[in-house]
């Protein structure tokens, strides 16, 4: 006979994860399914992380609080950043 148990676990340094448990001897045979929560992050938060982001960002708002809506883009630097896929 199959029996359950469900826990929530944290996991540790190294990757490890304890299941502390008084419902199982010492030899019980187990086995063993990680399920993970997803973490959905802001999106302003996932934005900010990278430098060349978070500065195209605080411009935007720099300009949206001088009333200024429009962003000027170098088209030369943006191709030049850009990466292609060749089939």
């Amino acid at each position: 006979m199959i029996t359950g148990i469900k826990q929530t676990a944290t996991v540790g340094k190294n990757g490890k994860i304890e299941l502390p448990t008084t419902e199982l001897s010492e030899v019980t045979i187990v086995e063993v399914i990680v399920l993970v929560d997803q973490v959905f992050e802001d999106e302003t938060t996932y934005l900010l992380k990278s430098k060349a982001n978070k500065e195209h960002l605080l411009k935007a708002i720099e300009n949206v609080e001088k009333g200024n809506y429009l962003i000027d883009v170098d088209l030369d630097e943006y191709a030049k950043s850009r990466i292609y896929l060749v089939k």
